[in-house]
């Protein structure tokens, strides 16, 4: 952790000039029979650096968000990917998807759509590290679910994982984010909606072999879930980074969330040789 906190202080530093390029593709999904957009920032190195292949992060929206939340709310986006040669890939996860394969919803099928589709169309397009030591995915809210969900079910494809504020646990909620729509009412759902969530899925992880960090402001209605997320992976004694912050659910937080994120990742891909 206290690499992160100096690589912050260096960034913070920087006066240089960047020049990263950030691209609106848009990534077909063959399962879902229909297409979706996508931002990819890409550093200043891979246009000066040819023979070079880039690690990856993935970052995922909130609930009724879209793919160009992160390029808009966090200019400062391009300046990290620079500075930490990474390539940032912001997909589009619908607006209440919460990035899981609906089993009543054929439409929505995020979570096969964002861990093969997005990630298989990535490295065929940019020269990536097609491997899980060079893929990272993180998230706010919904997309925190995501993230740690996906990571979870997929660690043959996501070495590290992370989440902000994220909706861990949303069965406290049943009547809220149209999850209903993507699960089935709850009361006749249980099993199905607990089964979805990523405090049921934490189990999964084993051995360490997802790098998790895992951040919630204290004033957030998602701080309790997140609390129990980490007791629970205590329990399990997985290893992992929990913080705590001031702060609501919102973009004040996230913004300040976003650099301790991509900092982590920056660690864990120095540590992952190609």
């Amino acid at each position: 952790m206290r690499h992160i906190f100096t690589l912050l202080g260096s960034l913070l530093l920087s006066v240089a000039v960047f020049a990263a390029e950030t691209d609106t593709v848009t990534i077909h999904s063959a399962t879902m029979n229909e297409s979706w957009k996508a931002t990819v920032t890409l550093p200043d190195a891979y246009q000066t650096d040819a023979n070079r292949s880039f690690p990856v992060v993935y970052m995922l929206h909130g609930h009724s968000g879209n793919f160009s939340n992160y390029t808009s709310s966090f200019p400062e986006l391009s300046k990290y990917a620079d500075e930490l040669q990474l390539i940032v890939v912001c997909p589009d996860g619908d607006f209440n998807s919460w990035y899981i394969d609906s089993p009543i919803d054929p439409k929505s099928q995020f979570e096969t759509y964002i861990s093969k589709e997005v990630v298989k169309w990535v490295d065929q397009h940019y020269r990536t590290i097609q491997d899980r030591k060079g893929r990272a995915i993180t998230g706010l809210s919904m997309g925190g679910h995501g993230a740690l969900y996906l990571a979870a079910k997929h660690a043959d494809t996501f070495g590290a994982a992370a989440s902000m504020s994220g909706g861990v646990d949303f069965t406290p909620w049943p009547l809220s984010w149209q999850i209903s729509k993507k699960l089935g009412p709850y009361k006749s759902n249980t099993q199905v909606w607990e089964s979805h969530t990523v405090i049921a899925n934490a189990e999964k992880l084993k051995d360490g072999q997802v790098t998790l960090f895992i951040d919630c402001g204290v004033d957030d209605f998602f701080i309790e879930v997140n609390r129990q997320l980490h007791q629970k992976l205590l329990e399990l004694k997985y290893p992992h980074i929990y913080m705590e912050r001031p702060g609501e659910h919102n973009w004040d937080y996230w913004n300040k969330s976003v650099p301790y994120h991509l900092a982590f990742f920056d660690e864990f891909f120095d540590q992952s040789p190609e």
